[in-house]
């Protein structure tokens, strides 16, 4: 008796053994290598995207931080920011208190301040003060952190404190200059 399932049984066993041909392990390497040409970049672009995006809301959630503290204490309040050993810093804190005795928080590694920072670099500080009302405390309290990464691309963040009583707002790049600024 000739059972043509058993037949067709026993080549699939010994075909499914016998594994792949060069040929075509070449033909899936290749296209994995394609592949990943193509997708690493915009990768990459997803990363420091997303991380610019943290710092910037840790920035932003630091200067309004100040501005709470300023408020609920009756004090006038700072945030301050600097550049340590290649790394932005930032620290809440009195005014009164000296910024050196502060508590500092890194942010990612991989950022930088962007020339478009336009905060009063005095001592290696850039501050921003809230006075007991949760406003600016001078004209030298308006302006922008603007934070981009040291990979290069485009991608810019900023946090702006854009009035006297204390108004913040957050922005990206923008494709066209105002003001010489791309982060408005």
């Amino acid at each position: 008796m000739h059972l043509p399932f058993l037949v067709n049984t026993k080549y699939f066993l010994n075909r499914s053994n016998s594994g792949f041909t060069l040929p075509e392990m070449l033909v899936v390497v290749v296209l994995i290598g394609i592949l990943a040409a193509l997708g690493i970049p915009n990768w990459l672009t997803f990363v420091n995207t997303r991380r610019l995006n943290t710092a910037q809301n840790e920035v932003h959630l630091a200067m309004r931080q100040a501005r709470s503290q300023a408020i609920k204490e009756k004090l006038t309040w700072q945030v301050s920011f600097r550049e340590h050993n290649g790394i932005i810093q930032w620290a809440v804190h009195p005014a009164t208190v000296n910024p050196s005795a502060a508590n500092w928080n890194n942010l990612d590694p991989s950022i930088h301040f962007d020339s478009e920072t336009n905060f009063t670099l005095s001592n290696g500080i850039r501050k921003v003060e809230f006075d007991y009302r949760g406003n600016a405390k001078s004209l030298n309290d308006l302006g922008r952190i603007t934070l981009s990464s040291k990979y290069g691309g485009k991608a810019k963040r900023c946090v702006i404190v854009s009035t006297i009583i204390g108004g913040m707002r957050t922005e990206k790049e923008q494709a066209t200059a105002e003001g010489g600024k791309y982060c408005y």
